[in-house]
C-alpha cells in the first residue's frame, strides 16, 4: 500500500471527503466481512440489555431522527 499523507493532507476538504467516500463504498461493496473488535461487542451486548431491562431509556426512530434534524438547523 502507498501512503501519501502529504498529497492528501493538501487536499481540500471537500475532495477528502469524497476519497473517503470512495472508500467506504469500496468496503461496504466487498464481500470481506469486517472484524469488530472485543470492546465492540461487548458495548452492544451492554446496551442491548440495558434497553431490554429498561425500554424507556430508548427513543423512537422518529425521535432520533427528529434531534439529528434539530441538531443540523441549529
Amino acid at each position: 500500500m502507498h501512503n501519501h499523507p502529504e498529497a492528501i493532507r493538501s487536499l481540500p476538504a471537500a475532495e477528502k471527503l469524497r476519497l473517503v467516500e470512495s472508500i467506504w463504498d469500496d468496503i461496504a461493496s466487498s464481500q470481506t466481512t469486517l472484524p469488530l473488535p472485543d470492546w465492540a461487542i461487548q458495548e452492544a451486548r451492554r446496551r442491548r440489555a440495558e434497553l431490554i431491562a429498561t425500554p424507556t431509556a430508548g427513543v423512537s426512530h422518529e425521535t432520533m431522527w427528529q434531534r439529528i434534524e434539530d441538531g443540523r438547523n441549529g
